[in-house]
């Protein structure tokens, strides 16, 4: 479907190569249909008409004002780039007086006209300087006295300015005349809905919505276009996934049945715990998907600790009962190996198929990363492609093409937000027929976003604690209000570690020049993780010193308050078999305190852990503290987490901290996360490259937009797989993905 071509032309046509190369650069704007889609903001008011007198309480407010001239003073000045001119406009209207200033090149103008005792109106942002109220560079429109005039200023005041987002090469009022320039070819857009859904759900038609949010006569005219837009959003993306969903319904796949008296059965019976009710249920979920013909693609979250690893195992199981094989993918070594760890740990004998002292029943599992040796990778390969092991956990090293399987039925994939869509279909190629797909996330995640961000896969949701885990108290530390706070919580460490259980400290960095895996203190990446730095470095109250480093704490600590314990330090960067080695050590109870990155954020298990100091804890988000407070409590003995924070107790930051020490509820908490974040974080960025496509809806806020667009998307796509009766819909679809993107749509 070719796209309309006045839309689709190069913007160099309309606006000259110099504001098409900067539109295209540093907003990503090539197009004229990429430019009507450029929403404005947010609208600028001129104000309703205000009084001079009230402008103190409107600091950084726009405002318009009827003013006459009191006097206008041209000044030069030596600048140090030499000298320039300044224009100094007093203004009066009987209430009060204003100073309105210009610079450089642009006194001109207004010297000419504001001439003592002329009338104008003045509209501008509200301003300080040397401790008086100023407008600088208004925009403003002579008046003169008659009734027309002051009509006039009444339409003046109240029109609405759209607010671009905008960049240092393009302000906002410029990008305003680019919009200007292609508004007209809004005629010729391309509806994607559906006439009968449009007019079902009361929408204004497209060419409409455009106009409206770019040019709002009225905030009537906002919410319209607004109503309109958002449904685009939605229902073209949940369509987009919608698709997928029917493509991957059409596959065929191995129904996996567990085999009565088989591995699952016997692995059940050695359990010395019972199921949740809520594990119970959700296994029968996935059960039963397994045992159909078509592939199952489920995503099973739940809370930290809800025992999602145990309910992935089972369903493992099932599948090497029924002659198959499963792989679990895991996002780091150290997680990797964890699970290969606790799994053999839980299986017993049941893990040692094939050996010695196995069970005849058993299996083998084995672990594959990139760092293993030379031997040992060999063997692993060879045990895959014979059939010998069952189950192989491992990283992206499972992705690579030299790793085959003799039959791959279930890919289990964990932390579902650090894989792209493309890594874990590369996995999935890899069976002789599609095999079942698993995907497990540790975040609760809001229900929208997961309709959103995780909209081809069916969701199963463990909210039940295990019986025997411990309530978490979480409490703020003020470190730099109340130093003795924080000497109190390394008394809480050492009282722990003297009543035999361990400790955790979290730091955002490792200490040798660089963040852990290239990340910055949030886990920005690449040249983005500079900029995050410097904008966490900028929140609140200026200049901060840098992030608390594992390296310079675990050093402070042995030589302080917590000498004479065993100390260990683990992170990204160690040597994998540094790394296993001190996990192994703090598993045993040899480790007494773990000083970490967030490499411990996720499916690491020791239930003698019973305290966790996060350093620096304003430096990660919502969701991470709520993941790492996770790890302890996993015992009998209750868990304490403590966050420990130089912010001041007004700011944005300690608020969020407070926010995690009020609750326990991940769902909650990831809501009030995705709240204070933009949207195109909550989609991510695809590996493949995807930009978010979300520019008008909010996934938080737009619940039932998104339920209704995900209902009338099923359907429109289980009546048209093709969209060959919607060419519309199928251009608005090219446009927000091509081919390959809408084969890899990022998942979070």
């Amino acid at each position: 479907m070719e796209h309309v071509p006045a839309l689709d032309e190069d913007l160099k046509k309309t606006l000259g190569p110099a504001t098409a190369k900067v539109l295209a650069e540093q907003l990503g704007l090539h197009t004229a249909l990429d430019l009507l889609h450029h929403y404005p903001r947010r609208y600028a008011e001129r104000g309703e008409l205000t009084s001079l007198a009230e402008l103190a309480d409107q600091i950084d407010e726009h405002v318009t004002v009827v003013a006459q001239v009191a006097d206008a003073r041209l000044l030069t000045y030596q600048g140090s780039r030499g000298g320039g001119k300044r224009l100094e406009v007093t203004i009066t209207d009987g209430s009060g007086r204003l100073q309105l200033v210009f610079f450089g090149s642009g006194v001109h103008k207004p010297h000419k006209d504001l001439l003592p005792g002329s009338r104008a109106m003045f509209a501008g942002k509200v301003g300080m300087f040397n401790h008086k109220l100023q407008l600088a560079h208004p925009a403003y429109e002579p008046l003169g006295a008659d009734a027309s005039d002051r009509d006039a200023a009444a339409a003046f005041a109240s029109q609405l300015i759209p607010i671009y987002p905008a960049c240092a090469k393009l302000e906002s009022w410029k990008i305003a005349k680019c919009v200007d320039a292609v508004l007209p070819r809004a005629q010729e857009v391309v509806d994607p809905l559906p006439p009968a859904l449009r007019e079902d759900r009361g929408l204004v038609p497209l060419t409409e919505a455009l106009l409206k949010i770019h040019r709002p006569v009225t905030k009537a005219d906002i919410e319209d276009a607004r109503g309109r837009l958002k449904w685009d959003e939605a229902f073209v993306l949940q369509v987009a996934l919608a698709r997928r969903r029917h493509a991957d319904s059409q596959l065929p796949a191995v129904p996996r049945r567990p085999t009565p008296g088989g591995l699952l059965e016997s692995f059940d019976a050695k359990l010395p715990f019972t199921l949740t009710e809520g594990q119970r249920s959700v296994s029968k979920e996935i059960f039963d998907d397994l045992a159909t013909d078509h592939p199952m693609h489920r995503l099973l979250q739940g809370e930290v600790g809800s025992g999602k690893t145990m309910v992935a195992l089972r369903a493992m199981l099932a599948v090497v009962d029924s002659g198959g094989q499963a792989a679990m993918l895991a996002p780091t070594e150290v997680l990797a190996q964890q699970h290969h760890r606790s799994i053999t740990e839980m299986m017993g004998e049941l893990a040692e198929g094939g050996m010695l002292g196995g069970s005849d029943r058993g299996t083998k599992v084995v672990l594959l990363t990139g760092s293993m040796g030379v031997p040992a990778r060999r063997q692993a390969l060879l045990d895959l492609i014979t059939g010998e092991a069952g189950l192989v956990i491992g990283t992206h090293a499972l992705i690579e093409d030299k790793v085959q399987f003799h039959d791959l039925g279930l890919v289990v994939v964990d932390e579902q937000h650090r894989f792209g869509v493309e890594q874990r279909d590369a996995l999935r190629s890899k069976g002789k027929q599609p095999p079942h797909l698993l995907v497990m996330t540790a975040t609760p995640i809001p229900r929208t976003v997961a309709m959103t961000v995780f909209g081809d896969l069916e969701t199963s949701v463990l909210d039940q604690l295990p019986a025997g885990r411990s309530p978490i108290a979480t409490h703020v530390v003020p470190a730099k209000d109340k130093p003795h706070f924080l000497a109190r919580a390394w008394e809480r460490v050492r009282e722990e570690v003297e009543k035999g259980h361990q400790a955790y400290v979290v730091c955002p960095r490792i200490g040798d020049g660089e963040d852990e895996n290239g990340k910055g203190a949030k886990g920005a990446k690449g040249a983005k993780g500079a900029a995050a730095k410097k904008k966490a470095a900028a929140e609140d109250d200026g200049d901060r010193r840098p992030p608390l480093a594992v390296l310079e704490i675990a050093e402070q600590l042995t030589r302080g308050p917590l000498a004479g314990l065993s100390v260990e330090v683990l992170h990204g960067r160690m040597d994998p078999a540094d790394k296993d080695d001190v996990m192994r050590r703090f598993t045993a109870g040899e480790v007494k305190v773990l000083v970490a990155t967030t490499v411990i954020e996720v499916g690491v298990n020791v239930p003698n852990s019973t305290v966790m100091v996060i350093m620096d804890a304003d430096r990660f988000g919502v969701s991470q503290l709520h993941q790492l407070r996770g790890r302890v409590g996993r015992g009998s003995a209750p868990g304490l987490c403590l966050l420990v924070s130089e912010m001041h107790e007004a700011s944005p930051a300690r608020a969020r901290l407070a926010a995690v020490a009020a609750t326990l509820d991940g769902f909650e908490l990831s809501r009030i996360d995705l709240e204070q974040r933009r949207e195109g974080d909550v989609l991510g960025q695809a590996q493949s490259g995807v930009r978010s496509s979300l520019r008008m809806l909010a996934v938080i806020e737009d619940e039932e937009v998104i339920t209704q667009a995900r209902e009338e998307a099923t359907r429109v796509v289980a009546a048209d797989p093709e969209l060959t009766r919607l060419p519309g819909l199928r251009t608005a679809l090219d446009a927000l993905l091509d081919t390959e993107q809408e084969q890899y749509l990022e998942k979070g």
